[in-house]
């Protein structure tokens, strides 16, 4: 059993730790039918002789180790670029997650507002270092550019009749 540490976005770092590991500080193993399983493992390489054998990092888990293919042993070192790579698919994998539930609450007649689903979201993976309003503006951002509108609303300035 071979462990990395990763430096991530903190809230990004909280939401893998809350769906794979109950929120624990501690390291812990990816699921090898997700497709973070099958990032980490493309993108393992050989550690070079000057790079330390220590990684620091907000997120510590254990490296894919098969049968076949790269020994962990030895393939046991993530780049700066490999590292943005897995926090971008962690953000596709948070996105979808959330976007699903608040399209979930709106499918279902929305018997929570939107804050309240975002709140439920937050404890169910223990995230606190993001606002609740942050989300939901991402969330609405996400929505306008899904479900564009054919024609706005024009505004006129109304005057006052005296």
């Amino acid at each position: 059993m071979i462990t990395t540490s990763i430096n991530i976005e903190p809230y990004l770092a909280e939401y893998i730790r809350g769906k794979y590991n109950n929120g624990s500080e501690e390291a812990f193993r990816i699921p090898d039918n997700t497709d973070l399983y099958h990032t980490i493992w493309t993108l393992m390489a050989k550690r070079q002789r000057n790079q330390s054998p220590v990684d620091y990092g907000n997120l510590t888990f254990i490296l894919p180790e098969r049968r076949i293919g790269k020994d962990p042993h030895v393939y046991n070192y993530l780049s700066p670029h490999s590292v943005k790579m897995i926090e971008k698919e962690i953000r596709r994998m948070f996105n979808r997650e959330l976007h699903a539930a608040m399209d979930e609450n709106d499918m279902n007649g929305r018997p929570l507002n939107n804050l309240e689903v975002v709140n439920h979201f937050m404890c169910s993976y223990c995230i606190e270092s993001v606002s609740e309003d942050a989300l939901l503006k991402n969330f609405y951002r996400w929505r306008e550019n899904m479900r564009k509108r054919k024609v706005r609303r024009e505004y006129k300035k109304r005057l006052k009749n005296k």
